[in-house]
């Protein structure tokens, strides 16, 4: 009987070393990139607690909101429009869903996220307020803390809107600064898909602002 050669042995074990190290590289790259899939909550829409921490809670009582109207579901931050859920969150799904109802029927939707961000508006939005980009084609991480502050950031840009979002919502005007974000999120009750949530947006936002205000108090203790 032939001895294996011990060239022929050597190489298995060499590769099979490489497949292992490629493995360990692959799952932590994935990890540090975002590509989680364990960020996970049976809470649904504005109820999840945001993954980011800190911040004006009237802003964050606000993306809550627009949660409400726009994922409201549980663990919205990996909801693809149609239904579908993102295996990873390394970028934008960026998945062209048909959409089957509504006055845009036949056309697709790219929707995804705890905010529905469409591709577009996502790379558009990150650009500007996204804390880290990473490869030659500047990928955006869509992990949900980073959904989190991209909104944020967004919502807190004075010029983005013309106005101090802020500012209104302290002042009590929640239906002026829906009606400014419409266009954007068309589910917050002014735009063309105005939801069964739409109208209770306002009382929603109210209980949601009570929470966060008291998670504020507490933390400055």
């Amino acid at each position: 009987m032939d001895m294996p050669a011990k060239n022929d042995y050597s190489l298995g074990k060499f590769l099979t070393h490489c497949t292992v190290i490629l493995w360990l590289v692959y799952i932590l790259t994935n990890l540090r990139a975002g590509n989680s899939v364990w960020v996970n909550t049976e809470l649904k829409g504005e109820n999840a607690p945001l993954a980011m921490e800190g911040g004006d809670p009237y802003i964050r009582a606000l993306m809550r909101t627009i949660s409400a109207s726009e994922s409201n579901v549980s663990n919205p931050y990996s909801i693809i429009y149609g239904g579908s859920r993102t295996q990873t969150y390394g970028q934008h799904p960026d998945q062209c869903i048909t959409i089957s109802v509504g006055t845009n029927l036949d056309n697709c939707s790219t929707a995804a996220g705890r905010y529905q961000f469409i591709t577009t508006t996502w790379q558009e939005q990150a650009k500007k307020y996204h804390p880290a980009a990473s490869g030659l084609w500047q990928h955006y991480s869509f992990e949900p803390q980073y959904q989190d502050v991209v909104t944020y950031r967004w919502l807190s840009d004075r010029n983005a809107w013309n106005a101090d979002l802020s500012k209104l919502l302290q002042s009590g005007q929640i239906n002026t600064v829906l009606q400014k974000l419409s266009p954007t999120w068309t589910s917050l009750g002014y735009g063309i898909e105005t939801n069964d949530m739409s109208s209770s947006l306002p009382q929603i936002y109210k209980k949601i602002l009570r929470e966060e205000l008291k998670l504020t108090s507490t933390a400055n203790r």
